[in-house]
């Protein structure tokens, strides 16, 4: 299990959640074809699944050491200075996520607090925005894990 949850936690998730937003959206295109109806909620899902899926991505980028970036700098620097960029960009990510931690559990509250109900399906918004903080979280620790992968096989 835990190796799943290293490995490949983030590529089953969002291929979940795309199959459900490709699934209910060619049904909703179906069904507006077929019919003069249309689902409402099928955008709702759509664009909260969406959202998640980018910050799934972003955690998985982290991880596998495939988000982009311009190394043109950085790889004409010489190895002690490539090793503080390291941290540097690091530290910057951690700090950048760990705000939007912060803002997002605000908004959570906030959204369960004033009860916030959402337009087409009626449920609590907070079950979507639950996930920025997750999933930034999810984002720091794929981040640290990165900085220690490379620390410790020296590639920077």
């Amino acid at each position: 299990m835990l190796h799943f949850l290293q490995t490949r936690f983030e590529e089953v998730l969002s291929a979940t959640l795309l199959a459900i937003m490709v699934s209910i959206a060619f049904l909703n295109v179906i069904v507006r074809y077929c019919t003069s109806f249309s689902f409402a909620w099928t955008e709702e899902l759509t664009v909260n699944f969406f959202v998640w899926i980018v910050l799934i991505g972003t955690a998985r980028a982290f991880r596998d050491n495939s988000h982009l970036g311009m190394s043109l700098l950085y790889s004409a620097l010489p190895r002690p200075w490539r090793r503080i960029c390291l941290f540097i960009s690091a530290a910057f990510t951690i700090i950048f996520f760990g705000i939007l931690v912060r803002m997002g559990i605000a908004e959570v509250i906030d959204e369960y607090e004033l009860e916030s109900i959402s337009e087409s399906l009626g449920i609590p918004v907070w079950w979507y925005t639950i996930a920025t903080p997750v999933f930034s979280c999810l984002i720091i620790v794929r981040a640290i894990q990165r900085l220690c992968m490379d620390l410790r096989s020296e590639q920077y």
